[in-house]
């Protein structure tokens, strides 16, 4: 039996079975797609297909087959239709599927491509990867796509993360005499219990303790230390958001390093994280002994220095060296943060047996989602236990 699809009634569940199975006569469903369901068939099959349609064929689903070829004309197209039918969210694994599964990165070299995609941190990863072999007519263009990016996280992430920082600074500034409004009631309470008096059910409170607030001057050093391996694309777009928030904040001196086998510094650029962005390259192999290094060499406050490590692990460098400047840093008074990723992506792929040597030095390594970045901050900020994401932790010391 055969027949069309309404998407009405019982038909609704024929309907999501034929998306799903792409039709052919092993589909099992006997039906067939008409009107917006076929346009969107034809879309899925262009990407997901395994035939030879041509670009621009209509898509009736009965051969799947990947038709979007080399040509920019039909890919943009296409990137017009997926929009159409389907939500941002969507899309945009569409699109990232597009560019692994049919090799279109170096049509993102063309304008008329990067103003037809939408724009999100994957893209700008691949964007900033292709930035070397980029064509100067298509530059302009790229930067719009990834300042668009840029400012669209900025909104998201600044106000929370210089709210719980700028929270955190106050807090780390304790002082023996606070004002009423500045004393820490949790940290006076426990240290007077002894001057308890039971007749009164009170405690007399001797020793005040409180936190003023932060003035203008910098109170706390923040270097971020960040991979630029291929697999840091996210990651690599993130931080230097967060570097550039960072910087605007008076009371934190932060610098911004990047590395591969080479060491970067990009601190002069921290007013512009687009310009960081670009002056990134990612790719190549990894040496994080040496990023380690330069960033030591840099660090004259240690007790007020935080430095942040951003990178899988998989160390190209001298292993044991590595190991022995955290260590040594920690030593000083550094505070030592490893994020094996700073990305909403997931559990990545890490050196494990890395990890767990940094673990065993009191410096666990887990991945770190925006959203959670300020408070891993602020408890760095603070010298408290870091808040490591149980399912995202990497192997502790027992």
């Amino acid at each position: 039996m055969t027949g069309t699809i309404d998407g009405t009634g019982h038909d609704e569940r024929l309907r999501r079975w034929r998306m799903v199975l792409g039709g052919g006569e092993a589909d099992g469903t006997g039906c067939s797609l008409t009107g917006t369901d076929a346009a969107m068939d034809g879309a899925l099959t262009a990407l997901y297909g395994g035939g030879a349609r041509k670009p621009g064929e209509s898509g009736t689903g009965r051969d799947r087959s990947a038709g979007l070829g080399a040509s920019a004309p039909s890919v943009a197209r296409w990137l017009g239709d997926i929009r159409t039918y389907f939500p941002s969210s969507v899309v945009q694994v569409m699109q990232r599927d597009a560019i692994d599964r049919l090799g279109l990165s170096t049509l993102l070299l063309e304008p008329e491509m990067l103003e037809a995609v939408e724009a999100d941190v994957h893209l700008v990863g691949t964007l900033l990867s292709l930035n070397k072999v980029m064509p100067e007519t298509t530059k302009e263009t790229a930067r719009a796509v990834v300042r668009k990016v840029v400012d669209d996280l900025e909104k998201r992430l600044a106000t929370r993360t210089r709210a719980t920082l700028t929270g955190a600074l106050d807090r780390s500034a304790r002082i023996s005499r606070p004002r009423h409004r500045d004393i820490d009631w949790d940290r006076t309470i426990r240290a007077n219990l002894k001057n308890y008096l039971p007749e009164y059910r009170t405690v007399v409170p001797e020793r005040l303790i409180g936190y003023g607030r932060a003035a203008q001057s910098v109170k706390k050093d923040v270097v971020l230390c960040i991979d630029q391996s291929g697999s840091m694309a996210a990651s690599v777009v993130y931080a230097s958001v967060f570097g550039a928030v960072l910087a605007s904040m008076r009371s934190i001196a932060t610098r911004l390093v990047v590395f591969d086998t080479a060491v970067v510094d990009l601190t002069d650029q921290l007013d512009d994280p687009v310009d960081v962005l670009f002056g990134t390259q990612l790719g190549g192999g990894t040496d994080i002994n040496r990023a380690l290094a330069y960033c030591q060499s840099q660090i004259t406050r240690p007790a007020d220095t935080v430095v942040v490590l951003i990178s899988d692990l998989y160390e190209g460098g001298i292993r044991d060296e590595m190991l022995k400047r955290v260590a040594a840093m920690k030593a000083s008074g550094v505070q030592f943060v490893a994020l094996l990723a700073l990305s909403d992506e997931g559990a990545p792929a890490y050196d494990r047996e890395h990890a767990a040597a940094l673990a065993a030095l009191g410096a666990p390594a887990f991945a770190c989602t925006p959203d959670l970045f300020p408070e891993v901050m602020a408890a760095a900020i603070e010298k408290r236990p870091l808040p490591v994401p149980d399912a995202a932790a990497a192997p502790r010391n027992p």
